[in-house]
């Protein structure tokens, strides 16, 4: 269309001021609602901005419908992204191409590797962000059309009879009613604002965030009503933003960043902020009158009375003191960006009035002066139950709908990345007449967030953990890009040429390292006069590989490429990815067996008479009282099962193929019922009469 001409020749020549582009594409709304699309995407979050980018990737004509063009990919609560489990998504959102870790990487001005005490697959990359320059990359990176508007309903129609479901998408109904927009698939990242409600106090009024207007009560009317769609509630926070001045940050513990930030996306060697510009972190603790404060405040606090979930992991200063009474907790004062004069005070999510918000902050020593510049608020909102849709993300009931992000009952921004950018593609797929496409749990944590939520539901805002993923030691951030890149350009279509060329380089230099390593072979005595001060048995008495010594702690690929510089220097660019690879190469081999026997038993039947509670195996107490109380008719549904870790899998499976072992041997030692009663028959027969 030659508006979208338009919008892509403003984006693809230097880019003009920000503000100018998107009243430009404010005013020209009325212009787009006249236009058919292929994906339309509801919500400019991080969920929408990767539904968007990746439906835009795979080839679809794609509007990005937003309430406020200017909070596109604005970081609505915290200013950091990734984490202990977190960081491994983002890390595979940029693997498939998408957004959130190249512009962690514009943005960021504190980098760290949380978790650096374990082993490098349970690695976090986190990062403190700028907010101003994350919005402002999101906002310039996206080849999109992009309206501003409040969407009322879904249009819908009868289905195709050669597809399942009940409905068909067919666009979307502007809140004023009068322009309908038409598109192939439409998908739904609605975050908080889905019948939203803003709680401070006493106080209630509707809205999904601070400063924006509510949502059209007509969307989820439609999901609810028209669609006929399971819809739950759960809740959330935000911590008050402190005035920066205002805090005496010599009497909390100074947190510095990590002396060389580690970029998130692959295709970046450095970070836009150098070293010596980092900021660092604060970090100090509450105090019994924090405590006392929340307890005095309960009755003026109509949120935290509310029965709605709210999210475990990270609650509300009044849930942690109500759960947890007498102890210290945590609050981190983290920098809002490079300019910014606030700091977001991470573990202070509270809902309680204002004024009672600023005595409980003056209860922390650091804080003792503290002004509050806006407070925290609490959020209830809808969401649609997750089992109601399939691993495309696609509403089952309803052809051409797909939802991705909180709507889904998920919380945090990675996790919402995550989902946007499948929801996305296959979105885009759906469009284009292509088959939708699914990760699975072994490949990776998208595949083990999206089929948890897809066949367990959630009963509480959901987090991604490394403990929720069974093969963790292999779906490691390191090699997110050997994983999910080529697929994602050969079978997805979501990556550039680009990135593809560079994930093959990648994979064939470390394929031609991991070879040249594997060829060095020398007797452990020629070892160790090599390095005389590598920790090896001299009881060794033989041949080692490249491979079998840079598994040693004190072994670096550094060190055997000054000892083989002719063959193993040209690989040094991927000093540390080799090391990683080999330490955990033994155990990725233990476990791609364990991958293929568990994924060849997983229609294994499960004996519906086994008295979990006195199982003789090993299974902790809560795992026997799931099992006992689901019970679960597969292996694989028992692997489904919020609760149940990998190793229990494993023992269950180890019993379950013990007993049918030692039954059938007994079987075949013993005649069944017939062949007794025939032989009886027979002996009888011979006794005289």
């Amino acid at each position: 269309t030659p508006h979208s001409r338009y919008a892509f020749h403003m984006l693809t020549k230097k880019l003009p001021p920000l503000q100018s582009f998107l009243s430009l594409v404010s005013r020209r709304g009325s212009h787009l609602a006249r236009q058919q699309y292929d994906v339309i995407v509801v919500g400019g979050g991080h969920a929408g901005t990767e539904a968007a980018a990746a439906a835009a990737r795979v080839g679809a004509e794609t509007l990005l419908v937003s309430q406020k063009i200017q909070t596109i990919g604005a970081l609505s609560c915290n200013p950091s992204l990734g984490g202990v489990g977190k960081g491994q998504l983002v890390k595979e959102v940029d693997a498939l191409d998408g957004l959130c870790g190249r512009a962690g990487d514009w943005a960021g001005i504190h980098f760290s590797i949380l978790n650096r005490r374990k082993g490098p697959a349970v690695w976090g990359p986190r990062a403190q962000l700028d907010r101003q320059r994350y919005r402002e990359f999101i906002q310039n990176c996206c080849l999109l059309t992009v309206l501003e508007g409040s969407v009322e309903e879904l249009l819908v129609s009868e289905p195709n009879p050669e597809e399942p479901g009940h409905h068909i998408v067919t666009g979307i109904r502007l809140a004023n009613g009068s322009h309908l927009i038409s598109a192939s698939s439409v998908v739904l990242t609605t975050g908080t604002f889905l019948s939203g409600s803003l709680f401070l106090g006493q106080s209630m009024s509707p809205g999904g965030r601070i400063g924006d207007a509510p949502s059209s009560a007509g969307l989820s009317q439609t999901l609810r009503e028209r669609l006929g769609l399971r819809i739950g509630r759960l809740r959330t926070g935000t911590p008050p933003r402190i005035v920066k001045d205002s805090v005496d940050l010599s009497l909390a513990h100074v947190h510095p960043p990590d002396s060389h930030p580690t970029p998130f996306s692959f295709l970046n060697t450095h970070t836009r902020c150098k070293p010596e510009e980092q900021l660092p972190c604060y970090l100090t603790y509450t105090t019994p009158g924090v405590e006392r404060v929340v307890r005095e405040s309960l009755h003026l606090n109509c949120h935290i009375q509310q029965e709605t979930k709210g999210p475990r992991y990270c609650p509300s200063i009044e849930s942690r003191v109500l759960r947890f009474p007498g102890r210290q907790h945590q609050v981190w004062l983290e920098p809002e960006g490079v300019t910014s004069d606030l700091l977001y005070p991470q573990g202070l999510s509270m809902t309680m009035p204002p004024d009672v918000q600023l005595r409980l902050i003056r209860e922390i020593p650091a804080m003792h002066r503290a002004e509050i510049h806006t407070p925290g608020y609490g959020v209830q909102y809808d969401f649609v139950c997750p089992t109601q849709l399939s691993p495309a993300l696609q509403v089952k009931s309803t052809q051409g709908l797909f939802l991705a992000g909180q709507i889904n009952g998920t919380t945090g921004y990675e996790e919402a990345a995550a989902q946007g950018l499948w929801a996305g593609v296959n979105a885009a797929r759906w469009a284009l007449s292509m088959p939708p496409v699914a990760l699975s749990r072994t490949e990776s944590y998208i595949g083990v967030l999206i089929d948890d939520l897809v066949s367990r539901g959630v009963t509480e805002p959901y987090r991604m953990f490394t403990s929720r993923a069974e093969f963790r030691t292999s779906l490691r951030p390191d090699n997110a890009d050997l994983r999910l890149t080529l697929k994602g350009f050969e079978e997805v279509g979501c990556v550039s040429t680009l990135r593809y060329q560079e994930a093959v380089r990648v994979r064939d230099s470390l394929q031609d390292a991991l070879a040249a390593l594997q060829a060095l072979s020398l007797s452990t005595h020629n070892w160790r006069k090599k390095f005389p001060d590598m920790r090896m048995s001299e009881a060794k008495s033989t041949l080692l590989t490249g491979m079998d010594v840079l598994q040693y702690n004190d072994v670096s690929f550094e060190m055997l490429a000054s000892a083989f510089p002719e063959c193993l220097l040209p690989h040094v660019e991927f000093s540390q990815r080799l090391k990683i690879e080999a330490v955990y190469r033994p155990h990725c081999n233990l476990q791609k067996k364990e991958i293929e026997r568990i994924q060849k038993e997983e229609n294994m039947s499960l004996p519906q008479d086994i008295d979990y509670l006195s199982l003789p195996v090993s299974l902790s107490q809560e795992v026997r009282e799931i099992l006992d109380r689901v019970r679960p008719s597969t292996l694989g549904a028992a692997t489904r099962l919020q609760g149940i870790t990998p190793a229990a899998i494993v023992h269950l499976l180890n019993y379950v193929r013990h007993t049918g072992q030692k039954e059938r041997r007994t079987h075949r030692n013993q005649p069944d019922r017939k062949e007794r009663e025939e032989e009886l028959c027979a002996r009888n027969a011979a006794l005289p009469q």
